[in-house]
């Protein structure tokens, strides 16, 4: 028997509808079956649709799905969850809460910004790094570059936060504008990791206020191509940056990303003491639709 499924879409890290990153919220979560949730998913078709609900560790569970598979930790659906429970008046007066997601219980605050905007602040896993060791030239023609527009004196690593990515330091913007990813062949190439998606950067931005620029591709067994703002991968990022570029006891970054794709976003980043990691951001409300499973 068919079920009607209500599903609320919020733009992550962005104020502007149609900008930053599409998310699905389901508010009744806790309702679905797992395989219901991966159906659902499949059939919103945003990078992420996001589950809300109870938790007996956490003052909130959240369960991710992609339209392919479940994933331990999104940033950006957990900025569209926060900020939806938050406006809908389902939080109460509450300012700090902990979510418990499959990366562990993380801790999230809310704030009010300079123009009143609501702001989330959330703590992601810690970070770790795995070595890359497959071939730079194979990596560069499947994401629709050349070797030498991959930067050799900066690793090319797998990181996480919770959600593992490949780290690919890039030459330059004009490279980001060549970028047409071929998803399926991402497992060959990465052989140490071969679920794991592929998130470019550069430190050459559009955006003087930005630190950092990059683009993210998504695992082909996803079932997407490509993320416009990452939040989980904008924390590695941060992390890879003091690790390798910049090391301050409190690093503050911003990134940018959604440019080549029309779906501009910004995500602030703070790095303490080189790995602890938080990531701030905002949302939108854009509509409302149903699905059928």
């Amino acid at each position: 028997m068919a079920a009607t499924v209500n599903v609320y879409h919020y733009d992550a890290f962005s104020t502007i509808p149609n900008q930053g990153n599409p998310a699905g919220v389901v508010l009744d979560g806790g309702h679905w079956t797992e395989q219901q949730m991966l159906a659902i998913a499949g059939k919103v078709g945003f990078n992420e649709t996001a589950f809300p609900m109870p938790s007996d560790v956490a003052d909130l569970r959240i369960r991710f799905f992609t339209p392919g598979h479940e994933i331990n930790l999104c940033g950006h659906a957990t900025m569209a969850t926060i900020y939806a429970l938050a406006t809908r008046g389902l939080l109460g007066e509450r300012t700090e809460l902990t979510i418990e997601t499959l990366a562990g219980v993380l801790p999230i605050q809310l704030c009010r910004g300079v123009a009143n905007e609501l702001r989330i602040r959330m703590k992601q896993a810690d970070p770790q790094f795995q070595p890359f060791h497959g071939s730079v030239a194979e990596l560069a023609q499947s994401i629709g570059i050349v070797e030498s527009d991959i930067a050799a004196h900066l690793p090319t690593v797998y990181g996480s936060t919770g959600t593992w990515t490949l780290i690919v330091p890039v030459t330059s913007l004009a490279a980001f504008e060549r970028m047409k990813p071929d998803n399926a062949r991402f497992p060959a190439v990465l052989q140490e990791m071969p679920r794991s998606s592929v998130h470019p950067f550069c430190l050459e931005t559009y955006d003087s206020a930005a630190h950092m620029h990059a683009r993210h591709f998504s695992s082909p067994y996803s079932g997407t191509i490509e993320d416009p703002v990452t939040g989980t991968a904008s924390g590695v990022m941060g992390a890879y940056f003091a690790q390798h570029i910049r090391s301050e006891p409190v690093l503050k970054l911003v990134v940018e990303q959604g440019q080549e794709i029309g779906r501009d976003g910004r995500v602030e980043v703070t790095v303490t003491n080189g790995t602890e990691v938080e990531i701030t951001g905002t949302a939108v409300y854009v509509g409302e639709f149903e699905v059928q499973i």
